[in-house]
Formats: C-alpha cells, sequence, structure tokens
C-alpha cells in the first residue's frame, strides 16, 4: 500500500529547489503590468513553471496513475478514467495524486507557482485540491465551458486561484484550454455536465453574455502555465492531433477562507464546520506571504 504524502506538508525531495536569498525570490515574482493584466482580463498565461527534468519525473508518474490498479489508487479523492463515458471521446480526469506520487506533491511547493499565486491572491496561500486532465492522441474529449467556483461554493469568501499546467505542447489542435476573457467579472452560472458537449453553456448565458462569448485559445510549451480567476469562462475542446494533451491544475485559496458545509469538503477527507477556517492535513498553508 502506498504512504499517503498528504502527511507531508513540505516537499519530500529535491525536485523543486527553494530560493535562498531575496533576489531568487524577486525573479520568480510577477511583474506590475502582468498583476494588471490578470486584475483586467482574469488570466495570465505563459509563466514558466517546470523545466525539462521536472516534466519528465511528472510525465513519468502520470503514466502510472493512468494505468487500472495502481500503487494508491485507494488515495484518489476521484478518478475518472474517462470522464466523458464515451470510447471515442477519453477525458482521464483525476483529483488527489498529491498524495500519490512524490513529484506530484512535491509540485505544490514548488515556488515558481507559489511567488504569483501569493501575488494574485493577495495574501498566504493554502492548498484546496489539485486534478490531472488527460487528452489522449486523436479520441480525447472536450471539458465543457464553466467557471471553477460554480463547484467550489462549500467554501467562502471566493479567494481562490487556479493553475494550469502544461505537461505537452497545448495547442488549439490538441484541446488547450479557451477562455473567454473578461469573463470573470460576470456572475456565477448555473454547472453543466463538464465531459459532454461544449454548447450546453449557451442556455445559461444571457444576450449580453453571449455578445461577449467570443472563445480565444491559450496555447502554452510544456512546462508553460496559465493562472486564472476562480470566476473566469474556460473550456477546452476535443484533441484531434496526434499527440497527447496532459496537464497538472492546482487549485489554491487565500489562507482564512472558511468552510461553508458541515459536510466532508472532498471524498475520504474529514469535514470542517460550516464557518470553520479551512486548514488542517488535507488543506496545507504553502506560502507564509
Amino acid at each position: 500500500m502506498a504512504q499517503d504524502l498528504s502527511r507531508f506538508h513540505s516537499p519530500v525531495t529535491d525536485l523543486f529547489a527553494q530560493p535562498t536569498s531575496a533576489a531568487e525570490r524577486e525573479a520568480l515574482q510577477l511583474s506590475p503590468e502582468q498583476q494588471e493584466q490578470f486584475d483586467r482580463e482574469g488570466l495570465l498565461p505563459g509563466i514558466r513553471l517546470l523545466d525539462e527534468r521536472q516534466l519528465e519525473v511528472l510525465r513519468a508518474e502520470l503514466a502510472e496513475l493512468v494505468q487500472a490498479g495502481h500503487d494508491g489508487e485507494e488515495l484518489w479523492y476521484e478518478y475518472h478514467s474517462n470522464e466523458s463515458g464515451d470510447p471515442n471521446a477519453v477525458l482521464f480526469h483525476a483529483l488527489g495524486a498529491w498524495r500519490i506520487k512524490p513529484g506530484l506533491h512535491d509540485i505544490l511547493w514548488n515556488p515558481a507557482l507559489l511567488e504569483p499565486a501569493a501575488q494574485l491572491l493577495r495574501g498566504p496561500v493554502r492548498f484546496w485540491h489539485d486534478q490531472l486532465f488527460c487528452k489522449p492522441a486523436h479520441d480525447g474529449g472536450v471539458v465543457a465551458w464553466h467557471q471553477d467556483y460554480s463547484y467550489w461554493t462549500r467554501t467562502k469568501p471566493m479567494a481562490h486561484l487556479t493553475c494550469w499546467i502544461g505537461l505537452d505542447d497545448a495547442t488549439t489542435e490538441n484541446g488547450c484550454v479557451h477562455y473567454i476573457p473578461g469573463s470573470h467579472r460576470w456572475p456565477l452560472l448555473p454547472t453543466t455536465n463538464l465531459a459532454k458537449g461544449m454548447d450546453a453553456i449557451l442556455d445559461v448565458l444571457t444576450p449580453e453574455q453571449r455578445a461577449e462569448f467570443k472563445p480565444v485559445p491559450c496555447e502554452l510549451k510544456a512546462g508553460e502555465a496559465v493562472f486564472h480567476h476562480p470566476l473566469m469562462l474556460h473550456g477546452s475542446y476535443e484533441n484531434r492531433s496526434p499527440r497527447p494533451r496532459r496537464a497538472v491544475v492546482i487549485n489554491l485559496f487565500r489562507d482564512g477562507t472558511l468552510s461553508d458545509s458541515d459536510e466532508p469538503l472532498l471524498t475520504g477527507v474529514d469535514a470542517i464546520p460550516r464557518g470553520e477556517k479551512m486548514s488542517g492535513r488535507f488543506f496545507p498553508l504553502l506560502s507564509q506571504t
């Protein structure tokens, strides 16, 4: 049985070197112009988070995790070998890899992630949960249009941040994420089925929102990331290319966020009573600043 790495609230490998000086930390921080771009558009793409060695480790770990019967499978919060249910539109989607594999655990303490996240959240950073998304070559399915916070209303206030990290080059051809810039200023929308079609969102948009519904692809090189706001409307189309499209998603929130449910916030996790601060073993503090 695999060791549950959620018991460790610091790196367990040397995969992500930590800054040793103020200058090294500052080199990882966003410029005022980048912060303004995020506030204006609701997303910030093209942030380099992983080098080639880190990519190789994470790809190898992912390759093991997509195999049935892998060690540690009892530790997942969710695991969908194909969330679409259509063998011709495969979407692998799983939550909880940080508990199983050391590289996917340690990426939470990647300073290239945490320095920008603390700036965008304007405070100390806590971990919410991770996700793995994989679209195989030729028949990779969609991730339907959605706002992340529509799935997270069991926490409050809305002080969250998503970081989508490509393990492959993400292109329009292989199903990169598309965004509606500025949609982070829209109110909360109803959820639709995440893996079964892209058009359902149109039924819940107002005429004004439909007029602004102009998808923009976010192409990234392997190892690059895009940060986006919890109300940002986004989704991704099919992978029609001969290459896979694999990604790690790290979801974060500002320290001080509260539970808004008396039920467990994730499968297998002890409940945090409504109104109490999100903390403890499964929601570690990642950054003090």
